[in-house]
């Protein structure tokens, strides 16, 4: 099944819970989902005979500052049926919770805790939600776009010099180093 009857067929099942399918400029279409619906609307997915998604195969999110929100981006695909959909939900910045779908497909459990970690998306219902990237204690989030790294986490410092900086070919210095004069066993 291609996704717009993907779609149609679910707004027959789930009605306004799914909603605005796109597909200009875009490599996959979408449609986005009511993030207090989406449970629902996933166990629909997967259970339903005629859609069987049966792989959450990635779970990723988008941080959009200027509009104040973070989209959820589920991709799915059904091995038994041989298609695929991608399902977007918009979460408010400020508070960015959606339920976790670790209970339908078990692939969500890692994908839920990176955006955990790394974007301070909070899944309602997850049974282990912790960092699993960085450490409990990290200030932020660093994939959100306002992210500011700190100097220094528990006294080392969180930044390194370039490491081409550091070699003597690349002294700015000495001119010398960086083309050294060729030997005569060289050429």
């Amino acid at each position: 099944m291609e996704a717009q009857p993907i779609f149609d067929y679910l707004v027959a099942k789930v009605g306004d819970a799914v909603y605005d399918f796109t597909t200009a400029n875009t490599k996959d279409p979408y449609f986005k989902v009511k993030p207090d619906k989406w449970l629902d609307v996933a166990r629909v997915l997967r259970d339903d005979p005629e859609l069987r998604f049966d792989f959450c195969n990635v779970i990723t999110a988008v941080d959009w500052l200027k509009q104040n929100r973070i989209d959820m981006v589920y991709h799915l695909y059904s091995y038994a049926k041989k298609h695929s959909c991608v399902v977007k939900a918009e979460l408010p910045r400020d508070k960015p919770e959606i339920s976790s779908v670790y209970s339908l497909w078990k692939a969500a459990d890692w994908h839920e805790r990176e955006q955990f970690d790394l974007m301070g998306v909070q899944f309602t219902g997850h049974p282990d939600l912790r960092r699993i990237m960085l450490p409990d204690d990290w200030p932020g989030h660093p994939l959100r776009k306002d992210y500011k790294e700190a100097d220094s986490y528990r006294g080392m410092p969180t930044t390194r010099p370039n490491t081409l900086e550091l070699l003597p070919m690349f002294d700015k210095a000495t001119p010398e180093k960086r083309n050294p004069p060729k030997d005569a066993a060289d050429e």
